[in-house]
């Protein structure tokens, strides 16, 4: 059965000023420089200036002491426009990582690195040249970060809509990043992507027949397999464990970059707190069980109003709901 359609994710972005459940399109247009529209995602730092020197010898002081200050998993992430500094210190003590479908952040990182947060920056889709230089002048000023995420649900089509034809030279592109970053500042910077799904694409709304025709395209156009460091998956549904086993096939470790359970069948729906409590539970013991499974992170932090009941924080700064709060302290394992 096809799965519950995934968010829309660069417009829900704002849902805490949203007047409902947001289902228009997403931004960036797949015909426009995804930098050209950033009104969906809050107010990014956008100039290449991005991290001062300040900023980034403060945040290099704030990670200084090697002793960690939580005892967290380090592969527990969140899906969410984190701005306030109130978000950040409530997800210090069970969270280790966020994005926000961009590649800078208005959060304060000297604040996240002293609660231990890492923000990764993603290339959405799209991305025109001075993204690329954006996100490299962002790098240099975090000098900690090691990943870059890419290319979000490329099948389908209100997303980044992207034919695993079409997807090579995107790649490309990612992989002629990486070569610069490594060539001319000497930082190994990973590529986490494609992050597919169960997608709207004819012909390819099952993420494993997108990146078979991937892998095919660009074996024929390079002759060679994609540098895919990470695969990236998204899953609204039950059954995650399920879903990666199906893509183990392509030997990589995993990234569960969004995940939630949107369910609506008769008799199987998430209609209340408490059943999205438990399918929480329930993924994030599949995604801390499993070896190959890196990092993960819960869509979303919030919404208002929340049809799935899945928002880890409340309508205050800082204030988490109970499925927050279960969250941030559900066992893990070292």
């Amino acid at each position: 059965m096809l799965p519950p359609r995934p968010a829309m994710l660069l417009l829900l972005l704002t849902l805490a000023c949203s007047d409902g459940p947001v289902t228009g399109t997403m931004d960036p247009d797949p015909g426009e420089d995804a930098s050209s529209d950033t009104d969906s995602i809050g107010d990014p730092d956008t100039g290449t200036d991005a991290g001062t020197d300040a900023e980034t010898d403060a945040e290099t002081d704030a990670e200084t002491d090697t002793t960690p200050r939580y005892a967290k998993s380090p592969k527990r992430g969140l899906a969410y426009n984190i701005v306030q500094e109130e978000d950040l210190a409530a997800l210090g003590p069970g969270v280790s990582w966020w994005y926000n479908w961009y590649f800078t952040t208005s959060a304060d990182t000297t604040v996240a690195a002293a609660e231990e947060l890492e923000f990764v920056p993603m290339l959405w889709g799209h991305n025109g040249e001075s993204d690329y230089t954006a996100l490299e002048g962002w790098l240099l000023a975090h000098p900690r970060v090691q990943h870059v995420l890419v290319m979000n649900e490329p099948n389908l089509t209100d997303q980044a809509n992207i034919t695993p034809q079409g997807a090579v030279s995107h790649w490309l592109r990612y992989e002629a990043f990486q070569d610069r970053m490594r060539a001319e500042h000497g930082r190994d910077i990973l590529l986490v992507g494609p992050a597919v799904t169960w997608g709207t694409m004819p012909g390819y709304a099952d993420p494993v027949a997108w990146m078979d025709a991937f892998y095919d395209a660009f074996e024929a156009a390079e002759g060679r397999e994609p540098r895919i460091d990470r695969l990236a998956f998204h899953w609204y549904d039950y059954g995650l464990d399920e879903q990666l086993t199906r893509l183990e096939r392509y030997g990589k470790p995993f990234w569960v970059t969004e995940m939630a359970n949107w369910h609506t069948e008769p008799g199987w729906t998430i209609d209340t707190p408490e059943k999205q409590l438990q399918t929480m539970k329930d993924m994030v013991a599949t995604c801390e069980r499993r070896a190959d499974v890196e990092r993960y992170a819960w869509f979303m932090g919030r919404w208002s109003p929340d049809p799935h009941h899945t928002s880890i924080f409340a309508e205050g700064p800082g204030e988490l709901t109970a499925l927050g709060e279960a969250y941030l302290t559900e066992p893990w394992s070292e």
